[in-house]
C-alpha cells in the first residue's frame, strides 16, 4: 500500500512539474517569437519572407525541444525517440532534395531581392506579374490572368528580367517609309507626333533615326521614353498616331515589293 502511495505521489509530482514546464515553455516560446520578430524587423537587409521563415523554424524547433523535455519529465524514455527522429530526418532530407533546393533558392531570392510582389517579371520561361512569393515558389499572373506557380529553383536558376525595377522605360518601335520619301520631313513628322503624346518624357528626348535600308523600305527606329506604368499606353498610342500622321502628310508606308527588270 505504501509503495502504491509513493508511486501516486511521484506520478502526481511529475505531472505537476511537467505541466509547469509546459506552461513555462509556452511562455518562453512566445517571448522568443516576439524577440526574433523585433530583432529581424530592425535589419533592413532581411526580407519579410525570410524573417517569417526564420521565426517559424525557431519556434517549431523550440516546440520539439519542449515536447521532449515534458515527456522526459513524465518518465518517458526519449532516447529511442531522439534516435528515431535523427534517422527519420536523414531519410526525409534525402527524399526531399527538390524541396530543399527550392527552399535554398527561396532564401537567395529573399536576400538578393531581384523582384517584389507586384513587379512584372520574366523568369523560368514565363512572364507575368508577381502575385505571391514564399520560400518554395513564386506565383505569377500572366497578362491574360493565368496563374503560374514557378518553383524557386527554376526562377533563381534562370535569367530574371524585371520590367518594373526602374522608374522609366524606353519604347522601341520601327517604321518603314518609301525610298522616295524626304527623310528629314519623315523624322520631323514622327518627332512632332511622338512628342505630342502626353506620357512621353521630354528628357531624354525621343531618338528617331534610320536603322536599316531594307528591300522595300527605309526603316527608321523610334525610341521615346516614358514612365514604366505608361509603357504599353505609349506603345499603342505611338504606333497608331505615327501611322495616321504619315498618311496625313502623304508619306508612303510601302508594302513588300519586288522590282523585275526585263532584259531587252
Amino acid at each position: 500500500m505504501t509503495e502504491i502511495w509513493h508511486k501516486l505521489v511521484e506520478m502526481s509530482t511529475n505531472l505537476l512539474l511537467a505541466s509547469a514546464l509546459l506552461l513555462a515553455g509556452i511562455l518562453a516560446i512566445r517571448l522568443l517569437s516576439s524577440a526574433l520578430e523585433k530583432m529581424l524587423g530592425k535589419v533592413k537587409r532581411i526580407d519579410g519572407m525570410i524573417s517569417r521563415f526564420t521565426i517559424s523554424v525557431a519556434t517549431k524547433s523550440a516546440w520539439a525541444v519542449l515536447g521532449i523535455m515534458v515527456l522526459k519529465r513524465l518518465g518517458v524514455d526519449v532516447a529511442p525517440l531522439v534516435a528515431g527522429l535523427g534517422v527519420t530526418g536523414f531519410i526525409v532530407g534525402f527524399a526531399c532534395q527538390e524541396s530543399l533546393s527550392n527552399l535554398a533558392a527561396g532564401m537567395m531570392i529573399a536576400l538578393n531581392r531581384p523582384f517584389k510582389v507586384g513587379d512584372w517579371i520574366q523568369a523560368g520561361g514565363q512572364e507575368g506579374a508577381v502575385r505571391e512569393l514564399n520560400m518554395m515558389a513564386t506565383i505569377i499572373a500572366t497578362g491574360d490572368n493565368k496563374k503560374i506557380v514557378l518553383p524557386n529553383k527554376v526562377v533563381w536558376g534562370s535569367p530574371i528580367v524585371n520590367f518594373s525595377a526602374n522608374q522609366t522605360r524606353r519604347v522601341d518601335m520601327t517604321f518603314g517609309v518609301a525610298y522616295g520619301a524626304d527623310l528629314s520631313k519623315v523624322k520631323a513628322v514622327i518627332r512632332e507626333t511622338v512628342e505630342a503624346i502626353p506620357e512621353v518624357l521630354s528628357d531624354p528626348k525621343p531618338v528617331i533615326e534610320v536603322v536599316t535600308l531594307d528591300d522595300s523600305a527605309v526603316t527608321l527606329v523610334v525610341r521615346p521614353w516614358c514612365k514604366t506604368p505608361d509603357y504599353w499606353k505609349v506603345c499603342f498610342a505611338a504606333r497608331q498616331q505615327v501611322k495616321e500622321a504619315l498618311d496625313k502628310n502623304g508619306i508612303e508606308i510601302p508594302f513588300p515589293q519586288v522590282c523585275v527588270h526585263q532584259a531587252s
